[in-house]
């Protein structure tokens, strides 16, 4: 008996080593088998779907079809396994889950006013021996919201450096931020990314650091945001900017020409931010003349006289800063005529000296021509005339007498 006992439990781990690698064996095969038809053998009844992405508010459409139906139903389900639809019967109370298709072979349902808590996987099945699945992601976009300019006055002073921030919260995934200058993109410091509390969605700042100068006086400052959901190009949001600076300043004369006794002006012309409103009129080494009076950005001279020559000064203020330029008066004598006559009449002068050449080249082209002519007329005139007696008899030879010549030579041939 102790032998008996002794074989039998020598024998068992013998069998049970073979009933282990049957079963493996087995396995495999089936394993084998499975993945053979999987991907050598498609099945007609396993149902076909695809992943969709919609933004925030939009409407996914799920489609889920297959090629073969034994009678069995097809059904849609939601992220929390929530049948949706099973064939054309309607299984959860939502009016924004619409059915828009059903029949043996496909199955297909809207979502609308897509929310960010629809994101995620969604399963369609079909009722066979086994139950056939698959699965669709939907990925719901986070709509950015219009970026906020934050960070300067409403005038920065020319020369320093502003840090303006651009803020848009609201998208997923994070969107991305782009800054202009009058259209010309300028570059920022890296996005700064964050999630919002309680939502699956992002807030998004970026800065821009630039030193402005007079030129930057009204350009539009602009930042964008760039994100998928965003069909009709960037959200962007424009502000302008105002730079305060000091008045550059010209002198603008009535005219080129100022004349003894005229009346005349001098107009000092500033440009600044803000406009200049303070004007101060001096002459170099002197003080003004009896008859110029200061009229704000004028300098008016009721009568011009040589006694006015000199460098006139203006000094205009903006309250930012100032700016002065000079200008030099000269007088001139009362007949005397103004530069832009003096060159219209010299245009005309040329114009007719050219004219006067050109009838002076074509008198003597006529006069040698008319020359030429002339002499070829007297000599065949003289032809015929010398052995004549008379002028009658003179002419007759000078008009047929070649003529007769040729006859006369024809005559003895």
């Amino acid at each position: 008996m102790s032998g008996m006992r002794v074989r039998q439990s020598m024998t068992f781990p013998s069998f049970q080593r073979a009933a282990l690698r049957a079963l493996a064996a087995l396995t495999m095969l089936l394993a084998t088998s499975v993945r053979s038809n999987y991907v050598f053998d498609e099945d007609p009844f396993q149902p076909v779907t695809q992943d969709e992405t919609v933004a925030v508010g939009g409407v996914v459409t799920l489609t889920c079809s297959v090629k073969e139906n034994d009678n069995s139903s097809l059904q849609w389900s939601n992220t929390a396994q929530q049948t949706l639809y099973f064939g054309e019967k309607r299984a959860l109370r939502d009016n924004r889950i619409q059915l828009v298709k059903s029949t043996a072979t496909e199955l297909i349902i809207t979502i609308a006013e897509v929310q960010l808590s629809d994101d995620g996987e969604y399963t369609c099945s079909i009722f066979t021996m086994p139950v056939r699945t698959a699965r669709a992601t939907v990925t719901v976009l986070g709509v950015p919201g219009k970026p906020v300019i934050t960070g300067f006055e409403d005038a920065v002073q020319e020369g320093s450096t502003v840090t303006l921030t651009c803020t848009s919260s609201g998208s997923k995934p994070p969107a991305k931020l782009h800054w202009y200058l009058n259209q010309e993109e300028k570059p920022g410091r890296p996005d700064v990314v964050e999630s919002n509390p309680e939502e699956p969605t992002y807030t998004v700042t970026s800065e821009l650091i630039f030193t402005v100068t007079r030129n930057d006086n009204n350009a539009l400052i602009a930042c964008a945001v760039d994100h998928p959901s965003i069909a009709n190009g960037d959200k962007k949001t424009e502000q302008p900017l105002s730079v305060l600076f000091s008045p550059s300043v010209s002198i603008q004369p009535e005219s080129d020409l100022p004349r003894e006794g005229e009346k005349f002006y001098l107009q000092c012309l500033a440009n600044g931010n803000p406009e200049p409103t303070a004007f101060v009129w001096r002459r170099k080494d002197g003080e003004l003349p009896p008859l110029a009076k200061v009229d704000g950005a004028f300098l008016r001279f009721e009568s011009l006289n040589k006694t006015d020559n000199g460098i006139y000064e203006c000094q205009a203020d903006n309250g930012i800063g100032m700016g002065d330029v000079s200008h030099t008066l000269l007088v001139q004598d009362p007949t005397a005529m103004s530069t832009s006559s003096g060159v219209d009449h010299a245009v005309i002068g040329g114009v007719v000296a050219v004219i006067v050449f050109i009838m002076l080249c074509l008198l003597i082209v006529l006069g040698r021509y008319l020359i030429r002519h002339k002499g070829t007329y007297l000599t065949h005139e003289a032809k015929g005339s010398d052995d004549a007696p008379d002028a009658d008899t003179a002419i007759i030879n000078a008009e047929g007498g070649h003529s007769g010549v040729d006859d006369k030579k024809e005559y003895f041939i």
